[in-house]
């Protein structure tokens, strides 16, 4: 698909194709290229399985192209699908009201989702409560750190503040407690999280977020809260599109 409309005549011919049925000649006339190199790429477009030909029923030496709405649209979910499954067409970025109802995806279990960072402090109980705040009982999200500390007052200030979440009530809780633990996925959230994670039972699917420390190198809470704003915002958009994985077969 993405081969096939990357060519800018084709591309031209969808488009003009878009507004409706036509001939070759108008076509033609709408691209402004000759008739025989239109031809070719009609025959690419026809192979790809993004045109489609008849006779006309008034003159029978003429025929007239159109695109053929559902190849298309097979065509685009499937390159879409194939680079990240949130970017499907009515799976994605959208997809769910974040009330929390739902069947737990493929087989109707919640999925388990461990969130790790260093500290346990700010990225990783972030993290976990925003997607436990858009997934409801889909998913049983937790959170754990490879050297835990009191939560960040920052962190808590936000989500409770732009997210109407409260995390006031968090524990740090050591990576190595829940390793045991049986889990879908493990999220690390910093790159020296990643690198010190351990195994963890079952083999889960192992995702990376390399997003920044928000508390490093602030003075205060004052000076912290934007990084926590913005490492929030971040969580916020990649755990919208996390959800249609989480909701497809964890196998896959």
């Amino acid at each position: 698909m993405l081969r096939l409309i990357a060519d800018p005549v084709r591309w031209r011919l969808l488009r003009a194709l878009g507004r409706g049925d036509q001939r070759v000649r108008e076509l033609v006339a709408a691209v402004g290229e000759p008739q025989n190199l239109v031809s070719y790429h009609l025959r690419q477009l026809r192979d790809g399985g993004l045109v489609t030909a008849r006779r006309s029923s008034f003159d029978g030496r003429d025929t007239y192209y159109s695109l053929d709405l559902a190849g298309c649209a097979g065509a685009l979910a499937g390159a879409a699908g194939a680079l990240h499954p949130g970017l499907v067409p009515g799976l994605g970025a959208g997809h769910g009201d974040g009330t929390g109802h739902g069947d737990g995806g493929a087989g109707g279990n919640p999925r388990r989702v461990l969130f790790v960072c260093t500290g346990n402090s700010g990225r990783s109980p972030m993290a976990a409560a925003l997607l436990r705040h858009r997934a409801g009982t889909r998913v049983h999200a937790a959170s754990a750190g490879t050297h835990p500390k009191p939560l960040h007052p920052a962190a808590a200030a936000v989500l409770r503040e732009r997210y109407r979440i409260d995390i006031g009530g968090h524990r740090p809780t050591h990576v190595n407690t829940v390793a045991g633990q049986r889990f879908d996925y493990v999220i690390s959230l910093c790159d020296k999280a990643r690198e010190a994670c351990p195994e963890f039972a079952g083999s889960p699917g192992r995702i990376h977020w390399s997003l920044p420390d928000p508390a490093a190198g602030a003075a205060d809470e004052r000076a912290a809260y934007p990084r926590f704003e913005r490492v929030a915002a971040d969580l916020s958009t990649r755990i919208r599109f996390l959800l249609p994985v989480l909701e497809a077969d964890p196998a896959g």
